[in-house]
Order: C-alpha cells, then structure tokens, then sequence
C-alpha cells in the first residue's frame, strides 16, 4: 500500500526483510507468496534476488519514522496472511518493534488495523 514511497535502498531491504519473515515459521505459505509477489510488483523490483541479509542489518536501513512506519504496517499484513501469528513470527515483530523504538500504545493500532484491512479484503 505504501511501499512505492520508500527509497530505493529501503525498497530492497524491505523485500529482505519481508522474506525472512515469510520464512520464519519455515513455511511460506501461498497467501504469504502472493503478498510477496505484490510487494516486488509494487516496489517495481520482481527480479531482485535476495541475499538472506541478517535482520539486524536490514533494520538499520529505515532511519526515518515514516519508513518504519510502513515496513511494520506491511510486514504486520504479511504475517496474519495465512491467519496465524507464529512463536517466531512474534519474535521477530518484537524485535523489529524495539529496533524502531514502537510506543506499545502504537502497535496495537497498527495491529487493530491490519486485521479491518484484512476483514474488509475477505
């Protein structure tokens, strides 16, 4: 929805990360290898081979608010794709969230929204 407006830099890390986070649970699911198609077609970068960056790498690309912003919105959309929230998937969204210095306040309203996104999109 909102990845057209990162950097071109963020744009790769961003599909990194989204891949690792796809394969976290150590299944891809179909739902996740569609939103996954998605995100490349609207990032314009559906060649881009990804390299298994580490995740702690890959964050400190987004500086600034508004990219963290997105990445947590989208990557939230990812996760609840196949409908469930994974022990590992979890880990990581708390990591992610620290990284960025999340309010918990903040989270729950990004959380809250992704599931009406994903209601209304059924």
């Amino acid at each position: 929805m909102f990845l057209e407006e990162l950097r071109e830099e963020e744009k790769l890390a961003f599909l990194e990360l989204a891949v690792l986070m796809a394969s976290i649970d150590g299944n891809r699911s179909i739902f996740e290898n569609t939103i996954l198609a998605k995100y490349r077609k609207e990032m314009g970068i559906e060649d881009y081979k990804t390299k298994g960056l580490a995740i702690e790498d890959i964050l400190k690309v987004f500086q600034t608010e508004r990219s963290q912003n997105i990445v947590l919105a989208e990557l939230l959309q990812l996760i609840y794709a196949d409908g469930v929230f994974h022990n590992k998937e979890s880990e990581s969204i708390r990591l992610i969230k620290e990284h960025f210095g999340f309010n918990p306040d903040e989270y729950g309203s990004f959380k809250d929204w992704i599931e009406k996104i994903r209601e209304l999109s059924n």
